[in-house]
């Protein structure tokens, strides 16, 4: 294999590794904008890759798995949105128990069920995808990822230039004051945890019935915190979020190009080295930027 053709296929690999956490990242992106911190990213991903394959199977549709999953992430933010802000339960405690209950739950039904394979279909756009290099990785794939040509304009939008979204940054820099002005604090952040619900739960599903075909147990592997990271790591700007996510799509990429292209390197390093990379990520990025002032704080006056 030349040079060429191996850059290609790992930049493909990277692209198709990245998608998912853009999904996701654009709803954890606005989430955070409104000040909620949302851990339960991951019970949202990998509860939508569960339900994705068992509702492809039952109806023979990948298309409707996909629907099913964003139902379920929406699902997930709402229950999340409920217990913190109108039970008044700790956020992170609320985060840390949904992952922890969704692993549990998706490990045992795929031990006592037996799903068929679907996939989404691969969209190829004539001479753009013969472009040297970036054809293949850009040009060619699972058709809902061309969605993020959509969403990621459609997110930056509605952060920073509607009404909605003013006000969701607002609540995210200094409820109290937004509340004084009228605006529901614990409404608008529990409808950016919808948002982020259904961009999660997408992301999930396209893991699961885009590029896999299947459900295998804990098949997101941290990828939800991959995409707080990615967050992070973007300083809350969509579009250093999305190169972050860029970052520790192809690092995944190589972990599982080098083996295949003779580099041996020890297995345990190149699983880790996505995660290094987003802990390396963190450590540097979070005492350089300021997250939203409000980020993780309850409010406990707003409207519910």
């Amino acid at each position: 294999m030349s040079v060429l053709d191996s850059t290609t296929t790992i930049l493909a690999s990277g692209v198709r590794l990245t998608v998912p956490l853009a999904f996701a990242a654009c709803g954890e992106y606005l989430a955070e904008r409104a000040g909620a911190m949302n851990i339960s990213v991951e019970a949202m991903m990998l509860s939508a890759a569960f339900t994705s394959v068992a509702t492809a199977s039952a109806t023979g549709s990948a298309t409707v798995g996909l629907a099913a999953g964003v139902l379920t992430g929406l699902v997930v933010g709402f229950v999340h949105g409920n217990l913190s802000h109108r039970a008044q339960i700790n956020t992170f405690v609320i985060g840390l128990v949904l992952n922890a209950l969704v692993l549990g739950l998706t490990s045992y039904l795929i031990t006592t069920e037996q799903f068929t394979a679907h996939q989404v279909g691969v969209l190829s756009i004539p001479l753009l995808q013969d472009i040297p290099l970036i054809g293949k990785p850009l040009f060619s794939q699972r058709w809902p990822a061309y969605l993020l040509i959509l969403l990621v304009p459609l997110t930056w939008w509605l952060v920073e230039r509607s009404r909605w979204g003013l006000e969701l940054r607002a609540v995210g820099e200094n409820p109290q004051a937004a509340d004084v002005t009228g605006i529901k604090v614990n409404v608008r952040r529990r409808q950016a945890l919808l948002w982020c619900g259904a961009l999660a739960g997408l992301g999930g599903a396209y893991l699961a019935v885009g590029e896999v075909g299947s459900f295998n147990q804990n098949m997101t592997a941290g990828r939800g915190y991959l995409v707080i990271a990615a967050v992070i790591f973007g300083a809350w700007r969509l579009g250093r979020t999305l190169l972050g996510c860029l970052v520790f799509g192809l690092s995944d990429a190589m972990r599982l190009a080098l083996p295949a292209l003779g580099v041996t390197l020890n297995a345990q390093l190149l699983v880790a080295a996505p995660y290094l990379l987003a802990l390396l990520a963190m450590l540097l990025f979070t005492t350089q930027h300021r997250e939203p002032a409000a980020l993780g704080r309850p409010f406990e006056r707003g409207s519910t």
